[in-house]
């Protein structure tokens, strides 16, 4: 794991997650090099000296697109673009979720998210899954080379991640190259689902997964037997529960099990493992709706997978980092051990030889990734080779 910030786990988290995603080191440099004896700091005033550097390097990259834009240069416009929105979602992040200016920042991360793609020329397409009277937003991505109908896989985001930070991590483009299709999901409690709509997060993600199911069939391009789901972190509770409820799905990934959040919760308040963000239980409060801890505990309550596993009868790849700090390598065993009739269940802890021994891969996604995409083409009917 790099560690710009010896001492703060949530900001080398954030940095490393912005490196996954495309920064450039130079800017990296350039925006972390102030902040050392901030990092030190409470969590207001560090936070808000993080925010200022780095929206102040996304919006060096925002001037420089400019004057591409007015030279007819749309491709490396599209690309600062790109890098700009990153560094605008990791300040973002980071912030409280009621700390002033944060929504507008927020906004402003989108439309610059946006902007870039379509300069850029990127093949990645928002599209919005009609949901209780609004909808769900995504990112869909087509595969590469396919004739007629395609595979596809529903990626969803752990705690504090969203669809755009997927998509930049790599998977979508790894699998596209694979004869996949994805559709990265705002899912409820995270995104613009919860920033922008107010919908909360929800133990029993199937509610919403069908939803998704139901958009997917109905798309000509899609093959509705092979529709697979991923996810990240958190997404390691949302994905097996939604794949046990609901049928449809043909495969199963997680790419950091997560399989007894409570218990994390529970070891969280007596100060074992890290915070992947500050602020952290005013944080889980905003995504569960919640109006305390005490309503947040027992809403924690259901949220593990025990009792649920053995209705899997899919294919399930269980993905774990062998030194991931926040959630202990144990629940990946379990996790596996309860799929008990998935008819090719595979467990796959990423070590020192694979590369990406931290939570979720963040310290390094590029081989755990490729694993990952080879073993859903594999489910999926894609390719692995040329």
């Amino acid at each position: 794991m790099f560690k710009y910030f010896p001492t703060n786990y949530p900001w080398n988290l954030g940095v490393d997650l912005a490196i996954e995603m495309g920064a450039r080191m130079g800017e990296i440099e350039e925006m972390c090099a102030p902040l050392i004896e901030a990092s030190k700091s409470p969590d207001k005033e560090g936070v808000a000296a993080f925010r200022k550097t780095w929206q102040t390097g996304a919006e060096k990259l925002l001037k420089l697109a400019e004057e591409d834009e007015a030279r007819g240069r749309m491709i490396s416009a599209g690309d600062k673009l790109g890098r700009a929105a990153t560094y605008l979602l990791s300040a973002e992040r980071l912030q409280a979720h009621d700390a002033p200016g944060r929504l507008e920042l927020y906004k402003t991360f989108l439309a610059t998210f946006e902007k870039g793609l379509q300069l850029a020329g990127e093949p990645c397409t928002r599209v919005e899954i009609p949901y209780e009277g609004t909808h769900l937003s995504a990112l869909f991505v087509p595969a590469e080379n396919v004739e007629g109908p395609m595979p596809i896989l529903v990626q969803v985001n752990g705690l504090d991640s969203t669809k755009e930070m997927k998509y930049r991590v790599g998977l979508p483009h790894w699998l596209a190259k694979r004869g996949i299709a994805s559709l990265i999901v705002d899912q409820p409690g995270t995104g613009e689902a919860l920033r922008l709509q107010g919908l909360k997060a929800r133990y029993d993600s199937e509610h919403w997964a069908s939803r998704v199911v139901d958009w997917l069939e109905a798309r000509d391009d899609i093959d509705p037997k092979r529709i697979g789901m991923e996810g990240v972190s958190l997404g390691g509770y949302y994905c097996p529960r939604a794949v046990a409820f609901e049928p449809r799905f043909a495969c199963g990934v997680v790419w950091g099990a997560n399989h007894d959040w409570r218990d994390v919760q529970k070891r969280r308040l007596e100060r074992e493992g890290d915070f992947p963000v500050p602020h952290y239980w005013n944080h889980v409060m905003w995504v569960w709706g919640a109006k305390d801890m005490d309503e947040f505990m027992e809403i924690a309550e259901y949220v593990h997978l025990n009792g649920v596993l053995d209705r899997i009868k899919v294919p399930f790849l269980v993905t774990h980092g062998e030194k991931d700090s926040q959630i202990p390598l144990k629940w990946a065993h379990e996790t596996y051990n309860q799929l008990t009739n998935s008819p090719n269940r595979e467990l796959k802890i990423f070590d020192e030889t694979t590369g990406g021994v931290q939570h979720s891969s963040f310290d390094n996604s590029a081989n755990a990734g490729a694993y990952i995409a080879d073993w859903v083409a594999e489910m999926l009917g894609g390719r692995t080779a040329f």
